[in-house]
């Protein structure tokens, strides 16, 4: 079983959106944000079952897609890291994944 770790990065982004969203509707944000969170728990168990990050190429980058949204994290051993929460229709910069 894999540890999940969140960066900071990952963490201030997940957060950045459900204030975003929350400013629609805070029901929809915290639905959001329980959804990434499960997400992410699965990895415990399952930690290659994302696909590799297109954009880097690299089989430790993977992703897992949410709606609109991908879940951007890397494989090491026995440990997840989540590396990033952001929007499918932005570009992913995969130097900002180190």
């Amino acid at each position: 079983m894999a540890e999940i770790r969140w960066t900071a990065q990952a963490a201030d982004d997940l957060e950045a959106i459900a204030d975003f969203i929350s400013d629609d509707s805070p029901h929809y944000a915290r639905l959001f944000v329980i959804d990434v969170l499960d997400a992410a728990q699965r990895l415990e168990h399952f930690p290659r079952s994302g696909r590799i990050v297109p954009e880097s190429n690299d089989p430790i980058i993977r992703e897992i897609i949410l709606g609109n949204y991908r879940i951007v994290y890397r494989v090491k051993l026995e440990l997840v890291e989540i590396l990033t929460v952001y929007h499918g229709a932005r570009l992913l910069d995969p130097s900002t994944l180190k």
